[in-house]
């Protein structure tokens, strides 16, 4: 390992303490410490989401449980929930649906530009901006409470503006982690990484459920200070890439060409002029194109595959809570809290997944294998949780992490591991700042589905949950279908290269 010469400033944290600095501190610290810093970023972005999906029942339009001396309720006497106006009259359930889509629209917008700016600019000071600015707008969003506001418009407006700041996140995260590991272990490392949604929802959950007896504002409140927190916490400390604290990674943790030689060196092959040279080498710096981007081999399928597989998770993600507190399960209607903490079971699983899907695509060398696979068994899943999952707790609770496992599974996968991927492949020569570019794309395209998922099923559920079963299964079928022609082509490079299979090799 040699030393290099900064490109960016370090962080001020590293001021207050030289200690963390080289050479005290090795490469490998460095790495731990840029995972530990960004899991904990990206989970306060996602605990500070989901406050709307734990409050809908609780401001949503009021439900009756029914007559029926079959079924029970821990909620109330009279079994009403009153609402909060303008989202509890009779098209209560089309306002939470739109109030999704406000946020995750301007969250899909801001996604595709918000890649193209983390190409060009300090990340850490970007992604910074970007947790300050969310963690106000949702404690602004649950000033609503505390002030009354009962205008729709208001909350719109803090919806649209709180998804472009949270938008900065994903490519921010993903572009650093990018900076600081090879491809070799990308997805186990990204799989156990990626675990930071899920962990998020659940803090988001239990957060926003524990305080809900206070008032729903406390739900939103506590959340927005913990992303702001934590979001003064990177400013302070996050290192960008190993060149900014004078370090490189190891020559086996670089991307290599066809030929073996680093794809961050092949543009210096001597070409006998030196002003080709430094033409090459400021080219190798240049941030890719939007459209180049699009361009790139598999890039199209992963990000449309990608759109119905967050249209399902954020289905999930804003709905669950809501869903389960008006499902009985064993004949009983649970809580709002109760239906709060219990929809992290879908997360857990989540964990799970995300992890599960990063070894295994590690171990077969095939991305889109495992992410194909993972769609098909989440199909069952779906369908047995709908039909099986009121039967008992246990059914319901094994039934959910299931589906949070198999649906999380390439959700996650595609978001970090095949983002990093395409973004660092060897047709872009290296370009190591097309993959903010890239993850943009990918993660952009799929927050289209995610904005478009909790919308419909605003307006679908007035038609009964199995309508929004059905449209989550229909949307995992496309899902898996659009990686068809990757997954061929993988299988087929695999048994040509005998990776497999045995008998591969000795046919040829």
């Amino acid at each position: 390992m040699q030393a290099r010469a900064p490109t960016l400033a370090p962080p001020p944290g590293l001021d207050f303490f030289p200690t963390l600095k080289p050479p005290s501190k090795t490469l490998t610290f460095y790495q731990i410490s840029v995972l530990l810093i960004t899991f904990i970023a990206y989970a306060s972005f996602h605990a500070s989401r989901k406050p709307p999906s734990i409050v809908k029942s609780i401001i949503g339009p009021e439900i009756r449980l029914g007559n029926s001396t079959s079924v029970r309720s821990d909620v109330s006497p009279d079994g009403i929930d009153t609402g909060w106006p303008p989202f509890n009259g009779s098209h209560g359930a089309h306002r939470l649906g739109e109030l999704d889509l406000a946020f995750l629209s301007a969250y899909s917008a801001g996604m595709y530009l918000a890649g193209h700016i983390g190409d060009r600019i300090n990340l850490r000071v970007f992604l910074t901006i970007g947790m300050m600015g969310g963690g106000a707008l949702t404690v602004i969003f649950g000033l609503g409470y505390f002030l009354n506001i009962h205008v729709l418009g208001f909350y719109l407006l803090v919806q649209v503006v709180c998804g472009l700041f949270q938008s900065i996140g994903w490519p921010c995260v993903v572009a650093v982690v990018g900076n600081w590991f090879g491809k070799s272990r990308r997805g186990l490392i990204m799989g156990v990484w990626n675990s930071n949604t899920s962990v998020g929802n659940i803090i988001g959950s239990l957060v926003a459920s524990a305080v809900l007896g206070f008032g729903w504002g406390w739900s939103f409140a506590l959340p927005g200070i913990f992303i702001m927190v934590t979001g003064l916490f990177v400013y302070m400390f996050l290192v960008v890439s190993p060149e900014d604290v004078g370090l490189e990674l190891p020559v086996n943790e670089v991307e290599m060409n066809i030929e073996g030689v680093p794809l961050v060196e092949s543009e210096k092959v001597e070409s006998g002029e030196d002003g080709k040279l430094q033409s090459d080498s400021f080219n190798a710096l240049a941030a890719i194109g939007f459209f180049e981007a699009w361009k790139l081999p598999s890039v199209a399928p992963f990000a449309f595959c990608l759109f119905f597989s967050k249209l399902v998770a954020y289905t999930f993600l804003y709905w669950l809570p809501f869903y389960i507190r008006h499902t009985a399960v064993a004949g009983v209607h649970l809580s709002h809290k109760t239906a709060g903490i219990l929809s992290t079971v879908f997360d857990v699983g989540g964990v799970i997944g995300g992890v599960l899907a990063g070894l295994i695509s590690d171990v077969i060398e095939a991305r889109a294998v495992t992410s194909f696979a993972f769609l098909l068994l989440s199909i069952p899943a779906l369908v047995f949780y709908r039909i099986y999952g009121s039967i008992s707790m246990f059914a319901n609770i094994a039934l959910m992490f299931l589906s949070g496992l198999l649906i999380n599974g390439p959700y996650s996968l595609i978001t970090t591991a095949v983002a990093a991927d395409l973004g660092t492949q060897s047709l872009i020569k290296g370009n190591a700042r097309a993959l903010a570019t890239v993850t943009a794309i990918i993660d952009g395209t799929g927050s289209v589905g995610a904005a478009l998922g909790p919308l419909l099923a605003g307006y679908i559920s007035t038609r009964g949950w199995n309508s929004v079963f059905f449209m989550l299964v229909v949307s995992i079928s496309l899902a898996a279908l659009l990686l068809i022609c990757v997954v061929k082509k993988e299988i087929k490079g695999k048994l040509g290269e005998g990776k497999w299979f045995g008998w591969s090799l000795c046919s040829h």
